[in-house]
């Protein structure tokens, strides 16, 4: 797959200015009427022709390129269940505000879905630095919490944040499945880290250093969202000699890398969260920032070659009924955004949510859907297992390496899954991803 980079200039141009970290406020979401077959006003957020749904998401700021596609996403295929009889009758309302990834206003606007707006629980809250914010209060007040647009280990606690559910697979073991990859094909190289300066990044580099020997690791540097200027921290890994630089950063700070390597004539090796990967969003990202400073640059010529992962199919892979079906969704309800990985994640997500709903039953409670999602889930878009139990909330097991070709990701290898631990083997998935419904809905 080779599409055009469409990103909003503003939006990118918001993540490379003094104003990184502006916000302001928006939301989405279709309210109406349905039958509801006998369905009534069981808990907050809940009546009997609707499900309403809140999330912090970043509309602004430094994770917005790409970021900001998400909730959209999510939207549409909520539309598309809700056009299809919806969850027992009830159609689903989505509410999302801007954070602009900034805590503070993370704060703010979460207290008002709670508060003000009485919604059912939080949706898929973006950001690890972010949605720590609100963490214990969500699971204070009862409220569910469930699958965050984050990877963070911190989330899978069940004793401390009964509420909270992970999602995506989580940053530990996505560093293991990168630095298994990195021990075995680059033994003896000089490794670099490049990394948020947060629980996002310092468990990512956790489950690199599980894996990748320390002798070879020669410089580690990192970044915080609200500074732009890296060169200093490029600098110091070619310094050091890095050959194979790993980064932990999401996509404007991929591309701020890339960019700075440039300038610096320094070209390593780069493998890479799938955080910060889509080949589109990048891409874009490349053109766009080398344009503001005066230069151009083929965005699929600067990502091609680069090694990261995925736990959702590959978006070139039409063959794959997952693939099929959110593209369906995405031509009908979400079609000025481009179809890549953010759009796909958003689906993705949404997808599980709806699983969750449909198995708390016809009158959901609160409680009861924390109950649902422990009892387990059925696997999804996911293309490894979920992990969810009673004591287990943290979300996907594996994912695979891919490689990055003519602004797609291209797969290498099978399904791989770990865990958490110093000691557990990164070994091959042994099932097979379930086809999606012929339906669209679980």
């Amino acid at each position: 797959m080779n599409k055009s980079h469409r990103l909003r200039l503003p939006v990118i141009a918001a993540a490379v200015t003094a104003s990184l970290v502006a916000a302001g406020c928006g939301s989405s979401g279709s309210s109406g009427s349905g039958s509801g077959s006998g369905a009534t006003a069981s808990a907050p957020g809940i009546t009997s022709t609707q499900i309403l749904i809140g999330s912090h998401q970043p509309l602004t700021g430094p994770a917005a390129p790409g970021y900001s596609e998400i909730a959209p996403a999510s939207n549409a295929y909520f539309q598309y269940v809700n056009a299809h009889g919806g969850i027992y009758g009830r159609k689903i309302k989505y509410t999302y505000l801007d954070d602009g990834y900034d805590p503070s206003k993370t704060t703010s606007v979460v207290h008002q879905l709670v508060l003000q707006d009485n919604v059912f629980g939080i949706f898929d809250g973006l950001g690890t630095p972010t949605h720590l914010a609100v963490v214990k209060y969500l699971n204070a007040s009862k409220v569910p919490d469930l699958f965050i647009a984050s990877g963070c280990d911190c989330w899978n606690n069940p004793a401390a944040y009964p509420y909270t559910f992970g999602w995506q697979l989580d940053y530990v073991r996505e560093g293991k499945i990168l630095g298994s990859y990195v021990k075995q094909h680059f033994a003896g190289k000089k490794i670099g880290y490049f990394y948020q300066n947060d629980e996002f990044g310092q468990d990512g580099v956790k489950g690199l250093d599980m894996e990748i020997p320390h002798s070879q690791v020669v410089s580690r540097q990192t970044y915080v969202p609200t500074n732009v200027n890296i060169g200093p921290a490029v600098a110091a890994l070619k310094a050091a000699g890095a050959q194979v630089v790993v980064n932990f950063a999401i996509p404007a700070f991929n591309a701020l890398f890339k960019l700075a390597g440039l300038k610096l004539s320094y070209n390593p090796t780069l493998v890479a969260s799938s955080v910060g990967t889509d080949p589109m969003t990048l891409g874009g990202l490349l053109e766009a920032y080398a344009k503001q400073g005066g230069a151009t640059v083929n965005g699929n010529q600067l990502t091609r070659g680069i090694i990261t992962d995925s736990y959702l199919p590959t978006l070139g892979n039409m063959s794959n009924s997952w693939i099929a079906l959110f593209e369906k969704v995405h031509k009908t309800y979400d079609a000025k955004a481009p179809f890549d990985g953010n759009v796909l994640y958003g689906m993705a997500v949404a997808y599980t949510f709806v699983q969750a709903m449909l198995k708390a039953g016809k009158n959901p409670t609160r409680a009861g859907v924390v109950k649902a999602i422990q009892n387990g889930l059925p696997q999804g878009a996911s293309v490894a297992p979920y992990n969810y139990s009673a004591t287990d909330h943290g979300g996907m097991s594996g994912a695979f390496i891919g490689i990055i070709k003519n602004g797609a990701l291209v797969q290498q290898g099978p399904v791989l899954t770990t865990d958490t631990t110093p000691t557990g083997p990164v070994t091959p998935v042994t099932s097979t991803q379930p086809a999606a419904p012929a339906s669209g809905i679980p």
